[in-house]
């Protein structure tokens, strides 16, 4: 179980280091998930650092199993990814909340393993 735990978290912090990095860039392509549900570029932006700095608690995770730092960075990715969901409802387009669905399972899926 360890391992596929450490698997989970790698695939995880690759994820949201290149989805924060992207937000934090401003890059159209990065910004274009949040401008669809009317998530102005500033707080975009705030959500990739919060996504970048949690992929690195998830790294440490991995060396650090015992250390709390792993297990909050998983709590706030799991806590984005369902005001993510919950911002795409809002909007009415659950259709394009489909990544967000499955990182939060993931998400889950981790903190049930750990």
């Amino acid at each position: 179980m360890h391992l596929a735990h450490d698997i989970l978290l790698g695939l995880l912090a690759v994820i949201f280091l290149v989805s924060g990095a992207l937000k934090l860039s401003g890059n159209p392509k990065g910004l274009e998930g949040t401008r669809d549900v009317n998530i102005g570029d500033r707080v975009a932006r705030l959500i990739g650092l919060v996504e970048a700095v949690a992929a690195v608690g998830l790294i440490y995770a991995i060396r650090y199993p015992e250390e709390l730092i792993g297990w909050l960075a998983n709590l706030v990715l799991w806590i984005a990814m369902g005001v993510a969901v919950y911002a795409h409802s809002k909007a009415n387009k659950m259709k394009s909340a489909a990544p967000a669905i499955v990182l939060l399972v993931l998400l889950s899926v981790v903190l049930v393993i750990a």
